[in-house]
């Protein structure tokens, strides 16, 4: 029998050749799965023999390269209670104790999200002079520091590992040290992380090994997407998947899944992956420290319109706190997840305390585990959480450092979201009319065409799930509708769970009469004559006309201007007031159209209004009305510039 490889796999019965065909397996060749098949031959048959160096170095190859490869409870337990009672049947004071000590602790550091113990048993093995010790406590403890705030001490890891490898005369060391360096000078933005990966490139073009392999195939495809090239990056996913199983690597299947959701954000399209997020949440092999699972979930369910099941993912992913999540490689995506789905679902407290968590990394990528797929710079994510808690300023800032720091990754569909988000930013800080947002707003929408990358308002994705989304409602989801009443002065404008209150201008009615009828044209001569607006409990026609009801509505209106014209008398404005003066120009014109649209004696004759004049008036007073609703919220009013339509005939279309 022949590994995966090609390498012999020897019978039960030779316990030295067994282990000799494990270590090149693991070491040689970074082929795990049958590495572990020849170290669990070699265990049985050494503890049948009561060998205790073999069942020793039996148990250090069953670990694996990487720390917590053994995912499943059951096999966990099974390891370590092998390199236990190994540990237990050799010298204490022996090197192989001391390697299966350090294994031990980086085993536990990690499920505890710690790395003092196992730093503890690289000192000790710096102390003792071996080199394959420190080499393979150098690369356990690097694994166990890969939170956003030890890049410099892993750095020191990895450079003292490839030193180390001179020594030790194991190409794998030296691989292991190469590519834990490349991993760092990505994670931490280096200008210089291509040259790492080329280094890498090199060593494995000469004998390939198929764990490094696989992770610097997942850089590849990180960098794909980076490029904007989604199809390519997809294919390359494919195959990076593939080659992390024919290596025997558990991440395989997870960072397949953690790529897609990364094209798919970038394309729109994330909601599709609905289905393959609810079970990967609950999968045995994703890390025990992962919990990027439930922020990809509650990004793809709120972009589906699921509310229930999107807050249900943003509650376990919260617990009792943010600040309790472990800082793993997968933190800060989890983070990024977490800041977009609660701006989705308006969930403000999450985002100030995902805020006060990043901030310290604002400077940072956020990359998936050891490089596989990347969201752009934290940058980004502390300014939509900016944006989400209503502090405007500070979005400005943060969004305008990510596009400068995305371009500088060399990440152009995160450069293209962030100036689409600078864009919002600025409308809502500076008015809609602003030059510079205006200006984002153009260079975004051309260059998300150029990258097919999907704006979030051009996406279908609504910033607030409609309150009657369906669990598992498929792929597109239902749009939010946008719903206004009259509240004495002001209007209430609510779409899902958001709701503001806005000041009274006419073209808030007009907005009223199309929300109240949504997916129908109404003549903007219509809107002009001063329909009736609906309130609450009001049970509003498909589509109004202008028949006796329109002729009674310009009555009606002429009371209100009317009304409106006395009261800014009481006031002191009536003078030269702007206002006043659109209201008089607005009631003669009433009074003009209203004589032509009767006869003699009240009798209704055909109607021959301005039309053109309706249209501009009305086209002008709802675009009035649109910027005091994104003035209050820009996520209602972005919504609602995506889907009113104004001229001769206006319609809602949510």
């Amino acid at each position: 029998m022949r590994s995966l490889t090609g390498s012999p796999i020897p019978s039960e019965h030779g316990i030295g050749s067994s282990l000799l065909a494990g270590e090149r397996a693991l070491y040689g060749e970074g082929d795990l799965r049958t590495a572990r098949r020849c170290f669990d031959s070699a265990y049985r048959e050494a503890e049948r023999c009561d060998d205790g160096p073999a069942m020793a170095r039996a148990a250090l190859g069953l670990g694996g390269l990487w720390v917590h490869e053994h995912r499943t409870a059951a096999d966990t337990a099974a390891v370590r209670v092998r390199q236990r009672h190994a540990l237990s049947s050799i010298d204490p004071r022996s090197v192989l104790a001391l390697r299966l000590r350090a294994r031990l602790a980086a085993e536990e550091d990690y499920r505890t999200g710690g790395h003092a113990a196992v730093l503890a048993v690289v000192e000790e093995a710096r102390s003792r002079g071996d080199a394959v010790a420190l080499a393979e406590a150098l690369s356990l403890a690097h694994h166990c520091v890969l939170g956003p705030g030890d890049g410099a001490l892993r750095l020191e890891l990895a450079q003292e590992l490839i030193a180390t490898a001179s020594r030790t005369a194991r190409r794998g060391d030296l691989l292991m040290g190469l590519l834990w360096r490349t991993v760092d000078l990505f994670l931490d933005a280096d200008p210089h992380a291509g040259r790492g990966l080329a280094e890498l490139r090199g060593l494995l073009a000469d004998r390939d090994h198929l764990a490094a392999g696989f992770v610097a195939d997942a850089i590849e495809v990180m960098l794909a997407i980076r490029g904007g090239g989604f199809a390519q990056a997809e294919a390359r996913a494919a195959a990076c998947a593939e080659r992390g199983t024919t290596a025997g690597d558990v991440d395989g299947a997870v960072w397949h899944a953690g790529q897609l959701v990364a094209i798919r954000w970038y394309q729109g399209r994330v909601a599709e992956l609905l289905p393959m997020l609810s079970e990967l949440v609950n999968s045995p092999k994703l890390s025990a420290v992962d919990n990027s699972g439930f922020a990809a979930l509650a990004v793809a369910a709120a972009s589906a319109g699921d509310r229930r099941q999107a807050e249900g993912a943003l509650a376990r992913l919260r617990g009792p706190g943010l600040a309790g999540l472990s800082r793993s490689s997968s933190w800060l995506v989890a983070m990024y997840g977490a800041v977009e789905a609660a701006h989705l679902v308006g969930d403000a407290e999450i985002s100030a305390q995902a805020y006060a968590l990043l901030r310290p990394f604002a400077r940072l990528p956020v990359m998936v585990s050891l490089g596989a797929a990347c969201f752009g710079s934290v940058h980004h994510t502390l300014g939509v959480a900016s944006l989400t808690c209503g502090d405007v300023g500070n979005a400005v800032a943060h969004l305008g450092a990510a596009i400068r720091d995305n371009t500088a990754l060399g990440h152009w569909p995160a450069v293209t979201l962030s100036r689409w988000r600078l864009g919002q930013a600025l409308r809502l800080r500076d008015g809609p009319r602003d030059e510079a947002a205006r200006e984002e707003h153009a260079i975004a929408v051309r260059d998300a065409a150029e990258l097919g990358v999907a704006l979030p308002s051009e996406a279908g994705r609504r910033s607030v799930i409609h309150a009657g989304g369906s669990a598992g409602s498929g792929v597109s989801g239902e749009a939010a509708q946008v719903v206004i009443q009259r509240r004495g002065g002001r209007w209430r404008v609510e779409m899902g769970t958001r709701a503001v209150l806005v000041g009274h201008c006419v073209g808030m009615r007009h907005l009223a009469v199309l929300l109240a009828n949504p997916g129908h044209e109404v003549p903007a001569i219509d809107l002009a004559a001063g329909m009736k607006v609906p309130t609450a409990g009001d049970v509003t026609p498909a589509h109004p006309l202008l028949d006796s009801t329109a002729r009674q509505a310009y009555r009606e209106r002429l009371v209100r201007l009317a009304a409106e014209l006395d009261e800014l008398d009481e006031l002191g404005r009536i003078g030269g007031s702007e206002r006043a003066s659109a209201l008089r120009a607005e009631q003669d014109w009433l009074i003009t159209e209203l004589g032509r649209a009767t006869g003699l004696g009240g009798r209704a004759r055909g109607f021959s209004s301005d039309h053109e004049r309706a249209r501009v008036s009305v086209g002008k007073a709802i675009r009035r009305a649109l910027d005091r609703i994104s003035e209050a919220d820009p996520v209602i009013g972005d919504e609602l510039r995506a889907t009113v339509r104004t001229g001769a005939r206006c319609c809602y279309c949510p």
